[in-house]
């Protein structure tokens, strides 16, 4: 469980608030159960290493306020407009039995296992984080899920995630899909066969040659129509104009 070091703030202006943002630190707010709100401050260097950190708003922290420690969860952070630093934070005391509506993160595991995805399957996740109710002290890291044997056209649905008996899903009423192994979007065009390939090629050899008789006759027939013209242009050469009489 990742800690936070805290310090109890006293300020009632705007101007105080800028000041502890000028020194490096983050204003922020306890809440929660029978205690008072208490007002605190934290490392903004600090904050931001935890705030980096996978699902930091659904892990629970021991956040220790001048030496007293105490669990809370990450509930808000506020951010600047422009330098999205963060310009505040809240958190709400972990107290048994006390029941929170809080998302957790969905995490898929062995991968590398399906067969579904090594032929080429897709892995179409529909909720990434699942809304749960559940005791502030049982709110799971994650739900898992095996993908260990799954082939395509499986699906994952809330059912088929073990949860504690006291953690509900907010969603009441249907059993609703978190994540489906589609087939590939993109399906590869068989091979020809040999045969196949043989065949076209037998057609285009016997294609080619069919235009080749063709030209060929072709340029016979152009050579007998000049053929048959050569005789009446003797003929024309032969014939003399008849002799003037003197």
């Amino acid at each position: 469980m990742n800690s936070l070091e805290a310090s109890i703030r006293n300020n009632s202006t705007k101007g105080q608030l800028n000041a502890i943002r000028d020194s490096g630190n983050v204003p922020g707010i306890i809440y929660g159960g029978k205690d008072q709100n208490q007002k605190i401050s934290v490392s903004k260097k600090l904050l931001k290493t935890l705030i980096d950190k996978e699902n930091f708003l659904s892990n629970i922290i021991t956040l220790i306020v001048d030496g007293k420690s105490q669990n809370v969860l990450p509930r808000e952070i506020k951010y600047h407009i422009l330098s999205d630093e963060p310009t505040h934070v809240d958190f709400l005391r972990i107290l048994p039995g006390v029941k929170i509506k809080i998302e957790v993160p969905v995490n898929f595991i062995n991968h590398e296992k399906s067969p579904g995805l090594k032929r080429g399957g897709v892995l179409n996740i529909v909720r990434r984080k699942v809304e749960l109710n559940c005791p502030s002290e049982k709110i799971p890291k994650n739900l898992t899920i095996d993908l260990d044997g799954v082939d395509i056209g499986e699906s994952f649905k809330i059912s088929s995630i073990k949860l504690d008996s006291e953690v509900t899903p907010t969603i009441q009423g249907r059993d609703f899909v978190i994540a489906t192994l589609a087939a590939p979007t993109v399906i590869k065009e068989p091979e020809k066969p040999a045969e196949a390939e043989a065949a076209e090629g037998e057609e285009g050899i016997e294609a080619a040659a069919d235009g080749d008789k063709t030209s060929s006759d072709s340029a016979k027939g152009d050579k007998q129509e000049v053929g048959d013209k050569k005789p009446d242009e003797k003929k024309s050469a032969e014939k003399k104009p008849p002799e003037e009489k003197k």
